[in-house]
Formats: structure tokens, C-alpha cells, sequence
């Protein structure tokens, strides 16, 4: 029997705060001390190296949702200092420290090495195919350490969402840029507020607001339609249905355990 709905979007909501902490100060500390110019270079060196020396073309295709030319910025510069294989090792040791830090004792505790087994054996089992990000991280080697573990799985977990996320935006006709506007809506906020919309100049960021206007989904005063609200929560119910098979390989019980096991860790709430 498939899982509910629910209980594979409130996995999202616990992954992603593990996942993401490879975005924190730590690992951008860790990536500067390896002689990247700043964070952005840290972030496309260690999210992109599972692709290996890929095009900037190609790195901005798999992520999807950046504007034309920020990949270019950093990708292929990053790879003339570090190469894959340093810079994936520097984001998993970078990563579990900053999760080690975050959760204290619990690290140590077996209720952590259990989560960390339950999330690993759904992480390593979903499928593949049309997902390049997450066949990547597949091919990496699970860490043993349990907290390093527990990240990885996370890790998996959120690129395999997020890549099935892209393939509804594409079905949807929805464009990177303008996935992050229609995620602004959601928060409450103007395109111009968001953080991963508000650099843009005036007008490329006008022209993405024109256009969905001109589909329907955003009205004159830049807030979600209807038809737009409705089209955000169509895709992420699809992206949720998309990630669910990931967790087939976990029984009722045992998704119900890592649930509970998740919630208890403060990087997940």
C-alpha cells in the first residue's frame, strides 16, 4: 500500500533542514579555507560535483532554477581551484560537523544510528531515472558514521524530490525563474522581496511577472490568481506523489518511526 500524502510532504519538511545545512556558515567556512571567493562558488562547487567537470550549461539545466548566467559566474571557475572528488569530500566532512554541532548529545545516541538506517535504506532505493542530481549522489559512497549517514540520506532525499520537482515545472510550463516567484507568492512575499529573486535587474525580473500574468497566474499587483494559487498546489502534490516511491522501502511502522525520530531532532524542526 502506498504511504499517505501527508506523511511523504511532512518528510520533505524534516529532510529539508538536514540537507540544507551544508549551506550554513561551517561548510561555507570550509569551502573559503579551500580558496573559493565566496559562498555562491561553495555552493555550486559542492552541490555540482556529483556531476563531476560538467558544463555550466549542464549545471544550470540539472538545478533548474537559477537565472541565465549565475551558474556561469562560478561553474566551470570553481573546478581551476578544487576538482569532485576534493570538494565532495570537504561538503560531507563540513556537513556532518555543522549537524553534529546542531544536535548535541543525540548525535551519539542510538535513536540517531536508527533514523539515520530507516532514512539511508529509502534514500539509496528510489529510482533513478530522469533524476541526473540524485543518480549522482547515488553513485557516491554511503558514509559510515551515522551522523555523516543520516546528511547523506537527507541529501538524497531532498535532490531526488527536487529533481522530480523540475520534471512537474517542466510538464507545468513553469520556468526556473519563475518557480522561484510563484515560491514567493506562497511565503506571502512580492518577487522583488525574495532573496533568490530580488538581485535581478528591474527588468528581467518585470518580464518574468509579465509572462505569468499573461498566463493567468499572477494579477496586475504581482499576487497569485486563483488559477495561480491552485497551479502551486497542484505541483507540489505531484512532486510529493513523484517522491513518494522512495519510501516503499519502508514499511507503515517504520516510515511512522523515522517520522517521530526526525521530529525529536532539532535540525528537522
Amino acid at each position: 500500500m502506498p504511504h499517505p500524502q501527508d506523511k511523504i510532504h511532512r518528510m520533505f519538511e524534516l529532510i529539508e533542514p538536514i540537507a540544507t545545512i551544508t549551506f550554513s556558515q561551517g561548510p561555507t567556512d570550509a569551502f573559503l579555507a579551500l580558496g573559493m571567493r565566496n559562498y555562491w562558488d561553495g555552493y555550486f562547487a559542492g552541490r555540482a560535483a556529483p556531476l563531476g567537470i560538467a558544463p555550466a550549461a549542464v549545471v544550470h539545466a540539472v538545478f533548474y532554477n537559477f537565472a541565465d548566467g549565475e551558474v556561469a559566474r562560478h561553474i566551470p571557475w570553481v573546478w581551476e581551484i578544487t576538482t569532485p572528488k576534493k570538494a565532495l569530500a570537504v561538503r560531507e566532512r563540513s556537513s556532518a560537523a555543522a549537524l553534529r554541532q546542531r544536535i548535541g548529545e543525540l548525535a551519539d545516541s542510538p535513536r540517531l544510528a536508527r533514523a539515520a538506517d530507516l532514512a539511508t535504506r529509502a534514500a539509496v532505493s528510489a529510482p533513478t531515472e530522469g533524476r541526473a542530481l540524485y543518480a549522482g549522489l547515488r553513485a557516491l559512497v554511503v558514509p559510515e558514521d551515522p551522523v555523516a549517514r543520516l546528511w547523506h540520506a537527507a541529501t538524497l532525499l531532498r535532490e531526488h524530490r527536487g529533481d522530480s520537482h523540475n520534471a512537474v515545472l517542466v510538464a507545468h510550463d513553469i520556468r526556473g525563474t519563475e518557480a522561484h516567484v510563484l515560491l514567493a507568492l506562497s511565503f506571502g512575499m512580492k518577487a522583488e522581496q525574495f532573496s533568490r529573486t530580488h538581485h535581478l535587474p528591474q527588468a528581467q525580473l518585470a518580464a518574468v511577472l509579465e509572462r505569468l500574468r499573461d498566463r493567468g497566474l499572477v494579477d496586475s499587483a504581482g499576487s497569485f490568481t486563483a488559477a495561480g494559487r491552485e497551479t502551486r498546489q497542484r505541483i507540489e502534490a505531484l512532486t510529493d506523489e513523484l517522491a513518494a516511491p522512495a519510501y516503499d522501502a519502508l514499511t507503515a511502522d517504520e516510515l511512522d518511526e523515522l517520522v517521530a525520530e526526525l521530529g525529536s531532532i532539532p535540525a528537522a524542526t
